[in-house]
């Protein structure tokens, strides 16, 4: 925990971006009657049933001290699938950067052995410097923050299919980016250690 905490102090460089990835599942759900459209002083209606269509995957990758996020839209979550995200981001998003100072969870798949199961050992981990979450700590992942603003500005409502889905998240990133909404992070090391001071050794001395 500490060790993630320590990054997020550390100023902003162009050549050494903090990327924080992560990625969720979206339901796809089609409506199996026309919903009534809105009128003056009624909301729009929809029928109860609905059909469901299977799930999409999507991986975020976040560049919090620059507000630069953007979503990748795929139809597994394989080990494989992930390695092919992380080298999007070294090679589309990052190519100038020395090293990208990488932050992810303890997803069975966001580990360094996918790379490695995905690519030679000497492309695995190229320019990357990796900082896990603890296991129960994801919420430390900023990427996590930021894949709940976009569950609730544009994935809670019903979308019947990837084809759908993928223009529509591309329109929530845009102005995200133009904008540049970037998350101001808090929470130190001191503050974990009063505030969670139960999961820490306790070392009697004397």
């Amino acid at each position: 925990m500490e060790d993630g905490l320590e990054v997020y102090t550390r100023p902003y460089d162009p050549q050494r971006p903090q990327v924080c990835v992560d990625e969720t599942s979206k339901q796809l759900v089609a409506e199996t009657r026309t919903p009534i459209p809105a009128t003056p002083g009624q909301p729009q209606r929809v029928d109860d049933e609905y059909d469901r269509r299977g799930t999409a995957n999507l991986f975020m990758s976040f560049e919090p001290l620059a507000g630069k996020r953007h979503v990748k839209v795929t139809e597994r979550r394989t080990a494989v699938d992930v390695a092919e995200r992380l080298r999007d981001v070294v090679d589309a998003h990052y190519p100038q950067a020395e090293k990208i100072v990488l932050v992810m969870d303890n997803l069975n798949t966001h580990k360094p052995a996918s790379l490695y199961e995905a690519f030679p050992p000497a492309e695995a981990r190229r320019r990357l410097e990796i900082h896990d979450t603890p296991t129960p700590g994801s919420w430390l992942n900023m990427a996590e923050t930021e894949l709940s603003v976009l569950a609730a500005q544009c994935l809670d409502r019903r979308i019947p299919d990837a084809t759908t889905l993928t223009p529509e998240v591309a329109a929530w990133e845009g102005p995200r980016n133009v904008s540049k909404c970037r998350v101001e992070w808090r929470f130190t090391t001191q503050d974990a250690r009063i505030k969670l001071k139960r999961l820490y050794p306790s070392i009697q001395l004397g």
